[in-house]
């Protein structure tokens, strides 16, 4: 079972675990803080609002992708990766999805290889 996580899989796997502590490192000093958050994400000047608006588009057309390629490949509840990153967040939820993707492509194509007769050690 083991043999499914390529190491393009647990680079993805490691950029989830990066994405959830360093979101979660600023959320919880916000809580902290009583901060405004999303008043912080749109009134703390131009820049803040440019790289909101370019995460929200970002994360909007990965959301989109996450949905459709999960029905793709016949991954079950895709749609909970998108949900999670209002829980988390999407630099959490995205490279997680991405090493679950690979993961079943890798599965795909040991299945394939089996079928055709070939071993993988």
């Amino acid at each position: 079972m083991t043999r499914h996580w390529s190491p393009l899989a647990v680079v993805y796997l490691l950029l989830a675990i990066a994405g959830l502590i360093g979101t979660w490192w600023f959320n919880v000093r916000a809580i902290l803080e009583s901060r405004n958050y999303l008043g912080d994400l749109v009134t703390s000047g131009p820049a803040v609002s440019s790289i909101t608006v370019d995460l929200l588009v970002a994360a909007t057309a990965g959301s989109v992708f996450i949905i459709v390629e999960a029905r793709r490949l016949g991954m079950r509840f895709g749609w909970l990766y998108v949900v999670g990153a209002g829980l988390t967040a999407f630099a959490f939820t995205f490279p997680l999805f991405l090493a679950m993707r690979q993961r079943a492509l890798n599965a795909r194509a040991a299945v394939l290889t089996d079928a055709a007769g070939g071993s993988e050690p």
